[in-house]
This record gives C-alpha cells, structure tokens and sequence, in this order.
C-alpha cells in the first residue's frame, strides 16, 4: 500500500512539471517573437502602450521628428533643439481622416535622402529609417525654400555672386623627364679586336667632341693601314698610273673601319701603320651607358658607349584625349620636378601623339625644354599645366609666337623671318598655320560661380539662387569648363544674382522634404 501511492505521488509530480514546463516554453517563445517582431520592425515601440490605458488618449495626435536627427520626437511642432530645422510630422502618426483625406497628395521622404521621395509611408529600403511626410512648405510654388535666419547662422550657409568676366582654364598632368632621342649616339666598334684602354671609364662622364673614348688593337685594322700606304706610295700604283683612284678606295676603306679624316691624313703624313686605333666621341654629350671593360675582345658592331646630349631634354606628358584636343603644337607648358620643387621650368609643345594608349587610355604629349645648366635629369618626375581658355577657340594668341615662323621639329627655334632651322634643316612655317592670332584676341566673357556652388547629381547640375533674403531657388544650369575654384556657367544663370556656396547640400535637403524639386528630382 505504501509503494502504490509512492508510485501515485511521483507520477503526478512528474505530470505537474511537464505541464509547468510547456507552459514556460510557450511564455519564453512568446518573448522572443515579439522582441523579434520589434526590431524587425514588425511593431514599434509604444504598439504595445498604445493599446492598454492610453489608447484613448494617444488616439489622433501627431508625433513630430528631426528630418537630420530622428531620435528628436515631441508631440507638438517646433525646432530641432540641436540643429534647429522645423520639425516635421512623422508618417505614421496622422490623424486617419486627414490622411485618408490627402492620401493622393502626400509624399513620403526619407530623412537621409537614400532614395526619391514615395508616395506611401513605411520605411527607407536603404537605410530603414522611417519614412516622413513631405511638409510642403517652401515658395509655394515648388521651386524654392524659405530658411529662417537663425536656421541659416546655425547651417553657415554663405553666398556668393556670379561674375562675368574672362576665366583661364589650367590643365593639369604628369609625366617624367627623358632624353632627347635626337641628341643620342651610340659608339659601336667597326672592327673587332681588343680593348686596350678605356679613357670615359664609368657611366655619367661629361665628353666633348673628338674626345678620345677608347684605345683598340686590331690586326684587320693593321692591314688596312698598310694597304692604304702601299697604295699610295708603293711602286704598283705608280705601274698601272691609276694611283688617285686607289689611294682613294683605299681611304674610303679606312673611314668605313672607323678613322676620320684627320686619322687618315695624320697617317699619310706619319707613313707607318698603327695596330691600334683611337675611338673618338662624334658629339658632346655625358656617357649613360657603358658595355665594355678594358680587356674585352669586342666584334665588329658590338657597343662600347652611349652618349646623350643633356642640353636639350623630352617632358613626356599623358593627358586625357579631352584635355590632349585643346593642347596645339608650340604651346607653352610650365613644369616642376621632383627634384627641384618650386623651380619651374617651360618648354613648348613638339609632339601630339595621333594615337589613345589602349592600356591607359591617355595621350601622350611630348614637350621640348632647353636644359643649358643640366637641373633637368632625365627620369625624374615632373607635374606640369597648360593654360587654355576656358571655352574652345580656333585661334589663341601668344605673344612670343604672335607673326612668327617656328621649326616643325623644333619649337623652341621661333625666327621673325623665314629661314631653315639651324638644327634640322627644315623650312620654318608661319605660326598662323598652327592656329596662332597675330593680334590679340578680344578676352572671352563667361558667366562664373564658385565650384562649391554646383551640386552635380549624374546628369543634373543645379545651383541655388538667393533671390529674396531666405529664399532660395533652385536652378539647372549647363556647367563648362571648371578652373580651381570657379566654374563655367554656360546657360541657366546671370551675372549679378547670388548663389548658395556653403550648406547647400541642407538647402537641397529641406527642399526634398518639402517635396520640391531639388538635385534629385526633376524640376
């Protein structure tokens, strides 16, 4: 008797715990469901007071929120007590009736402007804050927005006035400095042989013309001598009475191994072959590349120096194709290098490549610049710009190049009159054939703002104009050229009217939540 209602008692002891333990499954369930429920934004905060004892009393009333600062909300309207914009009423909590009155009209902004304004409530699928109503306030008339002067201290919006006036525009780009490939030899050996003496023995020594390079034995050098004496003194020439004609194919022989004309007329005089010859630099120049030692046996046509004449150098430039189409030959650039900043330099254009990098998609330039005190190394980095007026024009003028002829090779060669260029022979051209004015040109007026006036969104450009003390008025203009701190307006505004340069993004803003037209949304 005693164990049955031991096995009694523990089994409804088990059966009172299994039912007490469904029982707290289903209550911890039910609070993650509705913690879920809330942040996924399934029910907000206050569902849940809205529907005990102050549901009667919050029935109807209008909360009121920051468009920059959401976390502001009061039941009654006003101003932001951190930023001071008007707040505005939160979707959501309007009065059914009006809503369902104006639900045709209203539209819906998110506060963060992620996407255009909607016509129906919720919230941003960008950033999921909630959806506000559009105030509507502004001009009246859709266009414009009016901000209080305190609002306007607190933003720091500042204006500024277009001007009319000429404008310059300064292209920008890079490049490096590089030899100029005119001005290049290379000392090959004619004949083979041995190399007996090196007078330029390292890379980057300074070399004059007919300065001796090199000292090299040469049998086939030897033989050469000796056959060029024989024919013009020995006895067989003197027989078949042609002695001129093979004296001179004898010299010519020589000239072609590598002597020059004083090397031939010193060894007629001297009358006895030499088994070396002296290599002699053909140009003044500085030795960038060296290939031999003393001591090596070179072939025929093997390098031994290269040298380069430093005192004209190559700024090679990459410019956009846009940028490359207003840029003429003879333009004048200015540079800095690395290596000197502050110090400009200027050359003038030679070359305009026909051609589009297809790797980088730019177009290379090649300027000439005159480098008598060597500061110009080549491969050092270089920043450079090219004034250009700011709209197109056929003609510039250059004072320098105003009613003058330049080389077509050499730009920097400008002469008053006709003539050859004294480097590569060519006739001079007229600079009016290159698109060079004579006479100065009347300056070009153009209608400016501050580039920190122009909100451009993809395809719109739009500025705001003061046109009364508060009220702005948004504008779409044609945007030109832009300098540093200016930009072309080419259609859309005058001269004289005052722009918005500071805070107009907050202006833009108030306008999309006024449901306006603004940067985003078409006039």
């Amino acid at each position: 008797m005693d164990i049955r209602s031991k096995l009694n008692g523990l089994q409804w002891l088990g059966r009172t715990a299994t039912h007490a333990g469904v029982l707290l499954a289903v209550f911890v369930l039910g609070i993650a469901l509705v913690g879920l429920a809330q942040r996924q934004g399934w029910i907000r905060n206050g569902d849940m007071a809205a529907t005990s004892d102050d549901a009667g009393s919050n029935n109807g009333e209008t909360i009121y929120t920051c468009p920059m600062h959401p976390q502001i909300r009061q039941d009654e309207p006003g101003n932001c007590p951190i930023c001071a914009m008007k707040l505005v009423p939160v979707a959501d909590s309007a009065k059914p009736s009006v809503a369902n009155t104006n639900a045709g009209d209203d539209r819906y902004i998110c506060p963060m402007m992620c996407t255009p304004p909607s016509s129906e409530p919720g919230r941003c699928p960008v950033c999921a804050m909630e959806l506000v109503k559009a105030t509507g306030g502004g001009g009246g008339d859709g266009m414009s927005v009016t901000i209080e002067p305190a609002a306007r201290r607190l933003i720091g919006i500042q204006t500024a006035t277009a001007e009319l006036g000429p404008v310059s525009q300064t292209i920008r780009t890079i490049g490096s400095v590089d030899y100029d490939e005119s001005k290049l030899a290379t000392i090959s050996a004619y004949v083979g042989g041995r190399i007996e003496k090196l007078y330029a023995n390292y890379v980057g020594v300074p070399v004059e013309e007919n300065d001796d390079l090199a000292l090299i034995y040469s049998p086939d050098l030897y033989s050469a001598q000796v056959e060029y004496l024989t024919a013009v003194q020995g006895s067989e020439l003197k027989r078949l009475g042609g002695s001129s004609n093979m004296g001179e194919l004898s010299k010519q022989k020589l000239i072609e191994l590598g002597f020059t004309e004083d090397q031939v007329a010193e060894l007629r005089s001297r009358g006895k072959a030499e088994s070396r010859i002296r290599v002699r630099s053909p140009i003044k120049g500085t030795v960038i590349e060296k290939h031999a030692v003393e001591g090596d046996y070179i072939k025929t046509g093997d390098k031994i120096y290269r040298i380069a004449d430093l005192s004209t150098v190559w700024l090679m430039l990459d410019l956009f194709p846009d940028d490359a189409a207003r840029i003429r030959f003879g333009q004048q650039v200015e540079a800095e290098v690395s290596s000197l900043p502050g110090e400009v330099f200027t050359g003038r254009v030679a070359f305009i490549d026909p051609t589009v990098n297809s790797k980088t998609r730019t177009v290379q330039i090649r300027v000439e610049m005159l480098n008598p005190d060597a500061k110009l190394k080549p491969g050092d980095y270089a920043t450079a710009r090219v004034y250009v007026p700011a709209i197109r024009q056929d003609r510039i003028y250059d004072p320098a190049l105003a009613g003058k002829y330049i080389s077509p090779m050499h730009p920097q060669v400008i002469r008053e009159q006709p003539g050859d260029c004294p480097i590569c022979g060519m006739d001079l051209i007229p600079t009016s054939k290159l698109g060079y004015a004579s006479e100065p040109l009347p300056k070009q007026q153009v209608v400016t703002v501050p580039r920190d006036a122009v909100l451009m969104t993809g395809e719109n450009s739009v500025v705001y104009v003061e046109t009364d003390p508060g009220r702005f008025e948004i504008r779409r203009v044609t945007v030109g050229p832009m300098t540093d701190d200016r930009a072309v307006i080419l259609e859309g505004m005058s001269s004289g009217e005052t722009v918005a340069t500071n805070g107009n993004f907050l202006i833009d803003s108030q306008m999309q939540l006024a449901g306006n037209a603004s940067s985003t949304a078409s006039a």
